[in-house]
């Protein structure tokens, strides 16, 4: 048997599920704005066997800054302690996987996430397979509806790029934990480090 724990704080979501031979042991999801750091430990500790498993994938963005570092700080020090990999996958592919079921019959569907400065993060998915149809990109409102013309748009941005383009259905969706179990291993494999979607805010001094 194969146990892997997930861990999901990229976005305003605290999220983590237990994975097993291709079956959803257990899952904890909360909507917390904040407060992940303080959240996720006892999330993760109310999973059956405190959550011990072979192996942790986490999100690795993008999303928000702390929530990111936090879920990739608890998953390094766990995989440590525990001895076991840790594997990451993007936020965009976990909304693709869960939006490619729901939007049945489309070829192709967008992700937009809500991202710094009045942007959004935007992305482009095939659904059968699921794949990335375009690179990763931060993008003032109009721009994003102009670069993702997909009639299905997934995300917490998915409201604003619908009414920036004047068209299209719009899925509020945050990632879900449990939902990585839809992810191909091409998607679930990335190295565990940060995925920000932006560059820095601060701009080093000449």
């Amino acid at each position: 048997m194969s146990r892997a724990l997930v861990i999901d704080t990229a976005t305003a979501a605290c999220s983590v599920a237990l994975i097993e031979d291709g079956a959803i042991v257990a899952e904890a999801h909360d909507v917390v704005g904040r407060g992940h750091a303080e959240r996720l430990m006892p999330m993760i500790a109310a999973l059956p066997g405190g959550g011990r498993a072979d192996a942790i994938l986490v999100d690795c963005g993008p999303g928000s800054f702390t929530g990111v570092r936090v879920g990739l700080a608890a998953a390094r020090a766990l995989a440590l302690g525990w001895g076991i990999p840790v594997h990451g996958y993007s936020s965009m592919a976990a909304i693709a996987a869960a939006g490619a079921t729901e939007a049945e019959g489309e070829a192709s569907i967008g992700v937009a996430l809500i991202g710094g400065h009045g942007e959004l993060f935007v992305q482009r998915y095939a659904t059968a397979p699921l794949a990335a149809l375009s690179e990763l990109a931060s993008l003032p409102p109009a721009a994003a509806a102009a670069a993702v013309a997909d009639a299905h748009i997934f995300g917490s941005g998915a409201d604003q790029l619908v009414a920036a383009r004047g068209s299209g259905v719009a899925h509020d969706r945050l990632p879900r934990a449990a939902e990585a179990i839809a992810l191909p291993p091409a998607l679930a494999q990335l190295p565990p480090s940060p995925i920000y979607g932006r560059g820095a805010d601060a701009k080093p001094a000449a």
